[in-house]
């Protein structure tokens, strides 16, 4: 990237500073950008900054998620901050990228564009929120000579499935404008409590992202919810849903998401009165206690999500793939087994 305007020393009054977008930076989201940019600032003030129209680009406002291009003039305003804590999060960072465990997962597909693996329930896709490392770190600690390596979208921790990762620069702008662009297909297999309805194929209410108040148990984390059609807060959010098989007690569905909004899939399914089987945040909770018991038949101890399948077009040669990823075997004796609707006693 080229400073336009230099920072000035550190003794003296900082100034804002202008940043030209060069290839190796561009397709990152204004948020990254920063965070990697400003090392040792807090991430509550640089979303505030963003939020507070402080930083720029163009001479507009953007949004966190807004995606940076070749040459786009960033306005980065003046932080101050001091050296020591610069360097002590400069360290912390290196720290937790030492402490992340050489790990490959189960490989779906790969060439020298990209990286599509099968990743498990329980690993964060990287680190930050009180997790040291997540499965990028663990993948660049397993492949050294990798020059780059980087997450093309993201899962929840609890969800097993497709994830795909770039390994070049150019490809990881390519596919993330396919995501952005609704150009990819992604579906789902969501295990859901009761008899969906066939005909409710098309969910669509607004969501809207927020944090639990100091009130809560699990004050500070964040949470979405469904708002009404004309809520100023309320995002576009578009799911489809269709029945794959019927069992007492639940049903197994397939669900295609066409707007990637937090937790949308969850969020939208449990509105419905039809909460995912072992969903923490918006399920049954004493179901899902039941459910885990030992001696539950079959027991199952996380939350019946998993990415199945996943359409996009290669960014190097442009041919529209298809990459499945099959049940684990934890939840494949769901889907065979509706003993899952009897595990109250």
């Amino acid at each position: 990237m080229k400073h336009i305007i230099e920072v000035k020393p550190p003794h003296q009054k900082p100034e804002v500073k202008t940043v030209c977008i060069d290839e190796d930076s561009a397709g990152q989201r204004v948020d990254n950008f920063l965070m990697r940019h400003l090392k040792g600032v807090p991430k509550t003030h640089i979303y505030r900054m963003i939020r507070s129209g402080e930083v720029r680009v163009n001479k507009g406002r953007v949004g966190a998620d807004t995606r940076l291009n070749v040459n786009d003039l960033v306005r980065v305003p003046p932080v101050r901050i001091s050296e020591r804590v610069a360097e002590k999060a400069q360290a912390m960072a290196e720290g937790a990228a030492r402490a992340a465990p050489a790990r490959d997962f189960d490989v779906l597909l790969e060439d020298e564009h990209l990286l599509v693996i099968n990743k498990p329930a329980g690993v964060a896709v990287h680190g930050g929120s009180g997790v040291s490392f997540g499965v990028i770190e663990q993948l660049r600690m397993a492949r050294p000579q990798a020059r780059f390596l980087e997450l093309v979208h993201r899962l929840d921790r609890e969800t097993s499935g497709i994830l795909l990762v770039a390994k070049k620069r150019s490809a990881l702008k390519n596919l993330q404008d396919q995501f952005r662009e609704r150009q990819t297909g992604k579906t789902y297999l969501a295990m859901v409590r009761g008899q969906w309805p066939a005909r409710l194929k098309v969910l669509d209410k607004p969501l809207h992202k927020y944090m639990l108040d100091g009130s809560e148990p699990q004050a500070g984390e964040r949470r979405v919810k469904v708002v009404s059609r004309d809520d100023p807060d309320g995002m576009p959010s578009v799911t489809l849903v269709r029945v794959r098989d019927t069992l007492p007690g639940g049903t197994l569905l397939e669900v295609t998401i066409k707007t990637g909004r937090t937790h949308q899939i969850r969020v939208h399914l449990a509105s419905e009165g039809f909460p995912i089987l072992g969903d923490d945040k918006y399920g049954d909770f004493e179901l899902n206690k039941a459910l885990a018991r030992a001696n539950a038949i079959p027991a199952l101890k996380r939350m019946f999500l998993h990415a199945w399948r996943l359409q996009f077009n290669h960014p190097g040669t442009g041919e529209r793939l298809e990459v499945l990823a099959e049940l684990p075997p934890e939840l494949t004796q769901y889907a065979l087994l509706p003993a899952f609707a009897r595990p109250h006693s």
